[in-house]
């Protein structure tokens, strides 16, 4: 009786220490299914699709089967084998990956628009790094039938314009069914893909092929909307599309002298924004902006390729939105853009992903308190409720 007595002593501390372990476990486990899990669903749950106005001749049920609903995110760089490091190319993905899944599931749109650079070293790539890199976007990006993922080359995906070679631009367009001067009809909505990196106007061959089909489609696009500068003769045996004034989608934003004017939390840093910014590398050209304008005529663009959130307005009635990163190795607010879009109208709203700083934060705040409960348990550091006990029994002593 009395060795049984003594082995239920002995085995008490043991089981108060597994005890104490097991609830560690469980609280970093917490923390960590949290950061890594559950904030995305907090943070997108929060994020709403903007409302559209109802037209007077159709029902609020009319209106919603005719808007469609559409996600634009840009510059989401994935990491390659030559300068991206292994834990940062995780870390990144991983994020991406979550934040991408989550929108999926929790706003369920019609259609999802990259707006280029989907990857950091497709300039540079070899075959292999190639394949490596395409099946982690497909793991990553993955989509149910229900979703239309539309993606457009930048120039890390097929080079700078002189970096840029027919190899690369077929390779890409093989891999995305993306051809500049395409045109994407959804819901009565057109939708015009324009490679950008080939708006050098240096006559290139991949210039002179891109250019060639952007012009032939503004003749569709505008014999279709019937303006009076074009006569019947030019158009009478020109397929007619649905009637709807062109969204651009981009990866360079058009020309504008910089960044000053831009406004909002995501907008480029101060130090940043008063940068001139060059034309053919940061913006398209002048030249090259005016074309596209003359051309389309286009009630919105959509761009990249800066990184910041812009919003201008050309010949005082185009709006372009320049829309931010969706990597956080880019920024720590990385958002993106949900557009409520019918033929004749449009309304946008931008959906926040987590901030990285405010994850950081959740992870130092918790191993602090991890280190005080390990402290306080093997009594490195006196429990507060203890010290202050000592301290009254002092002050009665005296």
């Amino acid at each position: 009786m009395l060795g049984s007595t003594s082995t239920t002593v002995k085995n008490f501390p043991l089981k108060r220490r597994l005890c104490f372990l097991l609830k560690l476990v469980c609280f970093v486990s917490s923390v960590l299914i949290f950061c890594e899990f559950l904030i995305y669903y907090v943070v997108i749950f929060q994020c709403r699709w903007p409302d559209m106005k109802s037209p007077a001749h159709m029902s609020e049920k009319e209106t919603s089967a005719s808007v469609l609903k559409a996600i634009i995110l840009a510059d989401t760089h994935l990491l390659g084998e030559i300068k991206g490091h292994w834990l940062d190319k995780l870390r990144r993905e991983w994020q991406m990956e979550r934040s991408f899944q989550t929108a999926l599931w929790l706003l369920q749109p019609d259609i999802v628009f990259i707006l280029g650079d989907v990857f950091d070293e497709g300039k540079w790539s070899s075959p292999q790094a190639w394949a490596d890199d395409v099946r982690r976007f497909g793991k990553m990006f993955r989509h149910s039938v229900s979703t239309e993922l539309v993606v457009i080359a930048g120039n890390h995906d097929i080079g700078f314009h002189y970096e840029m070679t027919t190899y690369k631009v077929n390779r890409f367009e093989k891999l995305f069914n993306f051809t500049s001067g395409k045109l994407i009809t959804r819901k009565g909505i057109n939708f015009v893909l324009v490679n950008s990196v080939a708006m050098e106007g240096d006559g290139c061959a991949v210039c002179r092929t891109s250019e060639a089909k952007l012009v032939a489609l503004s003749h569709k696009l505008n014999c279709s909307q019937q303006k009076a500068n074009h006569s019947n003769k030019r158009c009478s045996d020109v397929e007619k599309l649905p009637a709807s004034e062109p969204i651009l989608l981009q990866h360079y934003p058009l020309y504008r002298k910089s960044d000053a004017e831009c406004t909002g939390e995501d907008s480029a840093p101060p130090e940043e924004k008063n940068i001139p910014f060059k034309e053919k590398y940061d913006v398209l050209s002048q030249e090259a902006s005016q074309k596209l304008l003359w051309w389309f005529q286009p009630r919105l663009i959509l761009s990249g390729h800066t990184h910041s959130a812009c919003e201008v307005l050309h010949a005082g009635k185009i709006p372009e939105i320049s829309v931010p990163s969706f990597s956080w190795r880019n920024r720590n607010n990385p958002s993106f853009i949900m557009g409520s879009i019918t033929p004749t109208d449009f309304s946008l709203q931008k959906c926040f992903l987590p901030f990285e700083s405010r994850v950081f934060t959740i992870y130092c705040a918790a191993g602090a308190l991890l280190v005080i409960l390990v402290l306080a348990h093997v009594q490195l550091l006196t429990p507060p409720f203890y010290f202050a006990q000592r301290l009254i029994s002092k002050h009665k002593a005296v």
